[in-house]
């Protein structure tokens, strides 16, 4: 079984369950295909009145729900709470203003008066990963129900247990059965499920290898994509920067949910003049963080996701090392028997080492130095990644304009990563490409009907 919860504090094997057959896959694509049909005539604001109950009942059983996504892949309880709030957030959002975002537009040509028509496309294939098992369900699910583009869900084979509930939520909620399938299914599957043509596109969020499989096997079928992959964001510190602020800011922007995050601020580019402040700044904040249980509130930094993403981000780690990177801090065995990997900060990380251009999903920080402004915009933008960035500054319309000079597709002024409904999710160059959540998260699979009159 590929499917399981393994418990990362303690390695216990919690639940497995079966791979979907093909024939599941079949019922799924012919639910969800006779969904969309029946769907095409109906008003948006009924499937509102679902998602709103879909919010309600997260609200009811959040503690179900966050318990879960921690037993699955190990993130704090109080983390997994809080996702499971951004969720409801964004299930409210798009109940409450799907309708209006989905208006027909009007059109005034030389030809005459028209409009275009906002209309599902079909059936979506979901590829999700593990480091947010919910939110990155929701920010497809969401806009997607209220336009009437039913989905099938491969879930990451390390959270299913999370996941699985929220799709029984869903029909709960009162959503038809095809509308949202969570099906345990492989990536043979997957590529046989991109191929039917009932299937309209396929949206993926993972890794830079994953995506340019899906994009590869959409492209052959000529479907629609959206890629939200990873990330190496850079966090620039300008000279007057301030300290205090930068206090309380650096250290969830590098180790929210133990560093898993592909918007997490990974390379801290510092002005020659702070930089040995700066590691010291790094390194208290690194040194005072409590490892243990992920469901004790006193906990401050989880295990990570599986023995394999352990055992990937230390290869990674001792490759920066042998290609000459030095060790400020960290990368000492930790004694407890889960996943768990200390703080570790990076130093002297030359263009040619083999971590330059890879993203280190965990907790661990490279600092570089750089000796002005031009210097350190020219470094953040050295990456084949362009997801999200932080410019940290005391002059607030300075640092906008330094933020429009990096390649990204966000960029957070004087504060980490962060998301809501209504602000746009995606990135530029190897990070993908599309959008989620806002308005054109709602836009990205939806057919432009234009209708002219004479």
């Amino acid at each position: 079984m590929a499917y399981k919860t393994i418990y990362p504090y303690n390695n216990k094997v919690l639940k497995e369950y079966e791979n979907a057959s093909d024939e599941d896959l079949e019922q799924a694509l012919s639910a969800g295909h006779q969904v969309y049909q029946q769907w095409r005539t109906e008003d948006p604001r009924s499937r509102g009145v679902v998602l709103q109950k879909v919010a309600d009942l997260m609200k009811q059983k959040r503690t179900d729900l966050a318990q879960a996504m921690t037993y699955d892949m190990g993130k704090l309880l109080t983390e997994s709470l809080g996702e499971v709030d951004l969720c409801i957030w964004i299930a409210e959002y798009y109940a409450e203003h799907g309708s209006y975002l989905l208006q027909p537009e009007p059109l005034d040509t030389k030809k005459g008066h028209g409009y275009y028509l906002k209309q599902a496309t079909g059936v979506l294939v979901a590829v999700e990963p593990w480091n947010f098992p919910l939110y990155q369900v929701m920010r497809v699910f969401a806009p997607n129900y209220m336009v009437g583009n039913p989905i099938i869900l491969k879930s990451a084979s390390i959270c299913p247990t999370s996941v699985q509930m929220f799709a029984d939520l869903v029909q709960d909620a009162g959503a038809p059965k095809g509308a949202f399938t969570n099906l345990f299914i492989d990536y043979d599957q997957v590529a046989r499920a991109i191929e039917d043509p009932r299937v309209a596109g396929v949206c993926l969020t993972g890794s830079e290898r994953a995506g340019a499989s899906v994009a590869q096997s959409a492209g052959k079928a000529l479907k629609k994509s959206t890629l939200e992959l990873g990330g190496n964001d850079a966090f620039i510190i300008l000279a007057d920067a301030d300290w205090d602020e930068l206090k309380q800011v650096v250290p969830q922007a590098r180790l929210y949910n133990a560093g898993q995050v592909c918007t997490s601020s990974k390379r801290f580019i510092v002005m020659d003049s702070m930089y040995d402040q700066f590691l010291e700044l790094l390194q208290a904040a690194f040194s005072q963080v409590k490892m243990g249980d992920p469901m004790d509130k006193a906990t401050t930094l989880a295990p990570l996701s599986s023995k394999g993403a352990k055992e990937k981000l230390q290869s990674q780690v001792d490759a920066a090392i042998a290609g000459g990177a030095q060790v400020y801090y960290g990368n000492q065995p930790v004694d407890l028997p889960g996943q768990f990997f200390q703080p570790t900060i990076l130093t002297d990380i030359a263009h040619d080492n083999p971590i330059f251009n890879q993203e280190l999903f965990g907790p661990v920080a490279s600092v570089y130095r750089v000796h002005d402004e031009a210097e350190a915009i020219a470094l953040a933008n050295d990456s084949s990644y362009g997801l999200g960035g932080t410019v940290f500054s005391s002059d607030l319309e300075h640092a906008k304009k330094v933020a429009a000079q990096v390649e990204t597709g966000m960029s957070f002024i004087n504060a980490g990563w962060s998301s809501t409904p209504d602000m746009p999710f995606g990135g530029v160059k190897n990070s993908g490409y599309g959008r989620e959540l806002s308005a054109l998260g709602i836009e990205s699979f939806i057919n432009y009907h234009l209708v002219l009159e004479p």
